[in-house]
């Protein structure tokens, strides 16, 4: 049987006896970081992830949720000056990339969502993954065996071409990348209709026990 691992959190008085307050070594070290793409904060690409995260967050996993749907975020200009420094930056400093690019280092599991724009990813996902992507494989492959998963809600059709998008970052950067029941797509057109998309919410969270589960066989718990 496999033991289990706790440590001290902190301690207080209850009468004259310490108390400490312990908790599994994955509720401390353990975090998934997310990314919505789309400029409706509350639209349905966050429900999606929102759906994800709950499940994370009941396997004792921390997560913060990024909006940059709307953010103003350039893309790549190809400059090759965050492979010449290997500072793990990009040179481009007037946007947050860099903020989001050293989360992504410092997470244990990435996901990134978006909408479907035109069969395509939202400009600022794209942004996102190209900056990102150019610095961190310049960078002795920051992202290695990282877990990966793609979020993407959908009017219609088109879905399936932006989750490969995503997909093809988190491949090509030596990460890992979880499957699920169904593709991570959810159906909605109004904030908030993919949440009648009864498959689609089961997809999201089976793919939130699977990318748990990763995440516990990777670090031994």
């Amino acid at each position: 049987m496999q033991q289990e691992h706790y440590r001290p959190v902190f301690f207080c008085l209850r009468g004259k006896i310490p108390f400490f307050y312990t908790m599994p070594v994955e509720d401390l070290y353990m975090k998934v970081v997310a990314f919505n793409g789309s400029p409706r904060k509350e639209g349905n690409t966050g429900l999606l992830i929102a759906e994800v995260l709950s499940v994370l967050q009941d396997h004792g996993i921390r997560t913060e949720l990024i909006q940059i749907g709307g953010e103003r975020i350039r893309g790549c200009t190809a400059c090759g000056k965050c492979r010449d420094r290997q500072d793990r930056r990009c040179i481009i400093t007037d946007d947050s990339m860099n903020e989001y690019i050293a989360k992504m280092i410092d997470a244990d599991g990435i996901i990134i969502g978006s909408p479907t724009y035109f069969s395509d990813l939202s400009p600022e996902t794209k942004a996102l993954i190209d900056r990102a992507g150019y610095v961190c494989r310049g960078n002795n492959q920051a992202l290695k065996r990282k877990v990966g998963a793609a979020v993407v809600a959908v009017r219609r059709a088109g879905g399936i071409h932006v989750f490969d998008s995503i997909n093809h970052f988190f491949l090509i950067s030596d990460m890992i990348v979880p499957g699920s029941s169904y593709w991570n797509i959810g159906i909605g057109l109004e904030p908030g209709d993919v949440l009648q998309d009864k498959e689609g919410v089961a997809t999201m969270r089976q793919l939130g026990e699977n990318m748990a589960w990763l995440l516990k066989t990777i670090h031994g718990r």
